[in-house]
């Protein structure tokens, strides 16, 4: 789908283009999934290039506008860059071509996900004054790295030849360890690690252990655990980012303003209540032209001639109940609303039918939050308007905070570009 989008191709473009049963199916889902973006007032991330250059194609004045907003472009990763991505620098950048590309044509990585380095060659047809400048001297590697990497990239095709160079010294040996899975490498690096730590008696928080992707720590923590070594997730999820609270925290900001757009489809949505994408979009579009809240559009008169009976009884029903709630929230006591809330809603039952693998996980989280404590701190509140507006805050601050080591840090996507899975520093 998302190759589809870079690339300009419509559901209906993709259904005619299919050849298999399997890419059928896709391009159906690719409509239905089109649906219920529009029902839900988003866009995913292809959308944010792939609209505004339609926009920019079709309406000249506002490519203009833009055009003048912006006097000089700088790109930084270029050779990522797909089609709809290039097509915008181009519209951006006009007949001034006040643009600067910084890229590298064998660092080039993501084609699978329709990056191509056509567009470093596009850079060359289509600008004729175009200059190049080889950055050649790196200052991060010592020259045995690079000698390596330049034996490399010497048998990538090239678009532009060069040849990188350090002046940090030789450098130290280049060690390298194939580890049979996942399991090996974790368990290789935490007795490295432990080794290392009783030769050269240091501390715990002397070192980190760094990985490509998120989904790479479970190995290092289980193995950490097994060696009952203390460490730290550095860049974890956030308490208030996992998705059983955002389900809940949303009702909380709905019930504090009825105009948060974004709060009412999730809450109005999680647990299904007979609202689907339809009802939402015609909602939403009549919201539009009133210019006035997804939840002020639902008591409109003219909403009941837009919707089914049965929908529009549905979607009052949520309303009123949200009403009931918000007239509560700053008058009685947080826990008895809390309480009422839960038991309305039944988002116990829902979760346990979700089929979800980390069920037990998440409703102990939401009883956390239900409880008044979010990551051992009492929340010290009275009503649940109160709450909300703590939450909101913690949430803030939560987002900002440093993580404090005490042991081993295990931080995320400190390696990327490198071409490695892990690594260790001490």
């Amino acid at each position: 789908m998302s190759k589809w989008k870079s690339s300009f191709t419509s559901p209906e473009q993709a259904l005619s283009l299919v050849e298999n049963e399997s890419d059928q199916r896709t391009a159906l889902l690719y409509g239905r999934y089109q649906e219920t973006l529009r029902a839900y007032q988003a866009m995913d991330f292809d959308d944010l290039i792939r609209l505004p250059v339609d926009l920019f194609q079709g309406f000249p004045e506002a490519l203009l506008r833009w055009q003048q907003r912006f006097r000089y472009l700088l790109i930084d990763e270029y050779q990522d860059t797909n089609d709809c991505q290039y097509q915008m620098t181009r519209l951006l950048a006009g007949s001034r071509a006040a643009l600067t590309a910084v890229g590298d044509d064998d660092q080039a990585i993501y084609a699978w996900r329709g990056a191509s380095t056509a567009n470093l060659q596009n850079l060359q047809n289509d600008h004729v004054n175009l200059r190049v400048i080889k950055l050649e001297q790196n200052y991060r590697s010592s020259q045995r790295i690079l000698t390596c990497a330049n034996h490399l990239i010497r048998n990538n095709t090239k678009l532009f030849e060069k040849k990188l160079w350090s002046d940090h010294g030789p450098g130290d040996p280049i060690r390298v360890f194939a580890a049979k899975d996942g399991e090996n490498e974790a368990e290789s690096v935490v007795m490295r690690l432990l080794a290392h730590k009783f030769e050269h008696n240091t501390r715990f928080s002397d070192y980190a252990i760094l990985y490509r992707s998120n989904h790479l720590s479970r190995t290092f923590e289980e193995q950490l655990r097994g060696q009952k070594v203390p460490y730290t997730v550095s860049g974890g999820s956030s308490f208030f980012d996992r998705a059983e609270i955002k389900d809940l925290t949303a009702y909380l900001r709905l019930i504090a303003n009825t105009d948060d757009d974004p709060a009412f489809i999730r809450a109005i949505t999680t647990p299904k209540r007979g609202i689907g994408n339809q009802t939402l979009e015609k909602l939403a579009g009549y919201a539009g032209t009133r210019n006035i809240s997804l939840f002020a559009a639902a008591f409109e008169s003219a909403m009941s001639h837009q919707l089914p009976a049965r929908q529009h009884e549905e979607l009052l029903t949520f309303c009123n109940f949200i009403n009931r709630m918000e007239a509560r929230a700053d008058k009685e006591e947080c826990a008895t609303v809390m309480a009422d809330l839960m038991s309305a809603i039944d988002y116990e039952a829902w979760l346990f039918d979700s089929h979800e693998p980390r069920q037990a996980e998440q409703w102990a989280n939401v009883r956390t939050l239900s409880a008044g404590s979010t990551a051992n701190r009492k929340l010290t509140v009275k009503t649940l308007l109160a709450m909300t507006q703590t939450i909101a805050l913690m949430n803030l601050l939560e987002s900002r905070e440093e993580e404090a080591g005490c042991g081993f840090i295990i931080h995320s996507a400190c390696c990327q570009g490198s071409g490695i899975r892990s690594c260790v520093h001490g």
